[in-house]
């Protein structure tokens, strides 16, 4: 899973005013190969920008902290990766990578991957069973404890990573089995080079391994092991990315180049695409900004839901807030289907309330949870009475919310992205929920998303998780007490079994039922409200070809190196 600072992913299935015409009319029925040119069809050369959201502040997006969606995929063409998903949820492996990846012995469960001979990074150093074996310890949580890996699922139980024949063979051998092993050094993880990561330091050490994961979130990767490297970086403004004349991959990139052109305010991304300053945008979608593209000449849109889903979260640091009475009444006198009328619900009436911490609508193993809490439902009175029954006082509008040891709680800060109208509109309409209850919140925007939950410099804040197809991975990164996206501090010792008793199952459909059992535990601890699965956007000028929609933390990008434009 990856952080969703704005919008993001798109699905098989579109929503209200999905615009499913064009370069799209066959996105719902052939989602992997809608928009398709050949390559014999592409005009050569030329460039596509495509519109950024976010500046990239991180540049290691194995990091808690650099782990944000836009970030992923500005690397994707970058950084190579064992398995992909595609725009219809399934997963592929990487053949341009890799011969073959297979699971060898169950007991112990043991992993085989075939790294291709040609592939290398383009400073000609072959890519081995070195990249695999870095990659691993700086996300086991054992090798280097202060490495903040944005997880440890699945890498904390590998017993050994080895390589074989020059390393071209890497051999994987689980302490116990692990669910979604596909998840392991796949696109939402990527492999950085390891003969990089050891000009940083000793990588036999903690230190030396600190220093290189340190290295590869504060440098512009100079390295690529895809079909582009990056030319150019301005913060604030734009990555160029051009093709990388080492790429070892089938398909050549037709374009000179691809530049993500950073636009933080949603509202200029139209304008953009009228102007030609981009050629593809990915917003999350507003009715204004809907309305825009659709009276743009020559431009083709989309609109779905997918595995993106949009939530509040609470900070447990927080003292006042570390009290499950004050985060039960905060949830209950919030209301989810006022939010989606005033927010999403204006361009899509297929979002209604999201009920499940596990797993979206349509997927296996969704079930509401949520419900039977009384969480989301605008209940100002149940709210009310859950704090007086719990001893507090001034549980009234123009009040001021006092606990039962006579502290009173003091203002909080609910955060959201800079931009981003929708999510400034949730946070409004939080706040308003809370008055009623004496509470005063704050609304306070944050320009760095993975920054700001990283450090926990928030209360509340609104962001959503753009998941991979693997729930158990995405459970343990989500919510384990010992995992560096758990940024909230959320600790239940009868979860963290569950999902690890899960992510370790051989049974799919018995691992399922231990997620809800967890799901279900932590709606009644309060700590994150799930709020919609949410509506995704992209809209591209008629000219672009092999850009799609890609409903996972893959983004449109998965295929960068097919992308082009249509000759003639």
């Amino acid at each position: 899973m990856v952080l969703a600072a704005c919008g993001g992913g798109g699905g098989a299935g579109g929503g209200q005013g999905d615009g499913a015409a064009g370069v799209f009319a066959d996105c719902k029925e052939n989602p992997n190969t809608c928009n398709s040119v050949p390559a014999d069809q592409l005009q050569k050369g030329g460039q596509i920008s495509f519109a950024l959201e976010k500046d990239i502040q991180n540049w290691n997006i194995t990091s808690a902290e650099g782990n944000v969606f836009e970030t992923a995929m500005a690397l994707k063409g970058v950084l190579p990766f064992t398995f992909v998903t595609q725009p219809d949820l399934t997963l592929a492996m990487n053949e341009d990578l890799l011969a073959s990846a297979e699971q060898t012995s169950t007991s112990p469960q043991t992993i085989v991957y075939e790294i291709k001979p040609e592939a290398v990074w383009a400073d000609g150093t072959p890519i081995t069973a070195d990249d695999f074996v870095y990659n691993w310890k700086v996300q086991n949580g054992r090798d280097c404890p202060t490495c903040a890996a944005a997880t440890n699922s699945g890498y904390d139980q590998v017993q050994s990573v080895t390589g074989s024949n020059n390393g071209k063979t890497v051999t994987v051998v689980y302490s116990k089995p692990y669910t979604d092993w596909k998840n392991l050094w796949s696109s939402g993880a990527p492999l950085y080079p390891a003969h990089i990561a050891a000009q940083q330091g000793d990588l036999n050490t903690p230190e030396g391994l600190a220093a290189a994961f340190s290295y590869f979130e504060k440098t512009v990767p100079t390295y690529t092991g895809g079909a582009y490297r990056i030319e150019n970086w301005q913060p604030n403004v734009a990555l160029t990315t051009v093709p990388n004349p080492q790429w070892y991959g089938s398909t050549k990139p037709a374009l000179d180049r691809v530049i993500f052109r950073i636009i933080t305010d949603a509202t200029q991304e139209p304008v953009a695409l009228q102007n030609n300053e981009v050629q593809v945008i990915y917003p999350q979608p507003q009715v204004d900004l809907v309305q825009q593209v659709a009276n743009i000449p020559n431009v083709s849109q989309y609109q779905g839901l997918g595995l993106t889903w949009e939530h509040f979260d609470l900070n447990l640091a927080n003292p006042f807030l570390a009290d499950e009475a004050l985060r039960d009444a905060m949830f209950t006198a919030t209301n989810r289907q006022d939010i989606i009328a005033k927010t999403v619900g204006q361009f899509n009436n297929e979002v209604g309330p999201m009920n499940s911490h596990m797993f979206v609508p349509g997927q296996p193993g969704y079930e509401d949870v949520v419900s039977e809490t009384g969480h989301g439902n605008g209940d100002v009175e149940a709210a009310r009475k859950i704090l007086t029954d719990a001893g507090y006082t001034g549980a009234q509008e123009g009040q001021r919310l006092t606990r039962p040891d006579g502290q009173v709680v003091p203002p909080l800060r609910i955060r959201y992205t800079t931009g981003n109208a929708i999510r400034q509109n949730e946070c409004e309409l939080f706040a308003s929920y809370m008055r009623p209850l004496g509470l005063d919140v704050q609304v306070v925007p944050t320009d760095d998303l993975g920054g700001t939950l990283n450090s926990g410099d928030y209360d509340i804040m609104v962001f959503a998780w753009v998941s991979s197809p693997f729930p158990f991975a995405n459970a343990q990164q989500t919510w384990l007490s010992t995992s560096s996206s758990n940024f909230g501090k959320y600790n239940n010792p009868e979860v963290d079994r569950l999902l690890t008793e899960a992510a370790s199952s051989t049974d799919e459909a018995a691992a399922r039922d231990l997620l809800i059992q967890a799901d279900r535990i932590l709606s009644e601890d309060a700590y994150v409200l799930p709020l919609y699965q949410k509506p995704t956007f992209i809209a591209v000028q008629n000219s672009v070809a092999n850009v799609r929609n890609n409903s996972s933390l893959d983004g449109p990008p998965y295929n960068i190196q097919e992308w082009g434009l249509r000759a003639g």
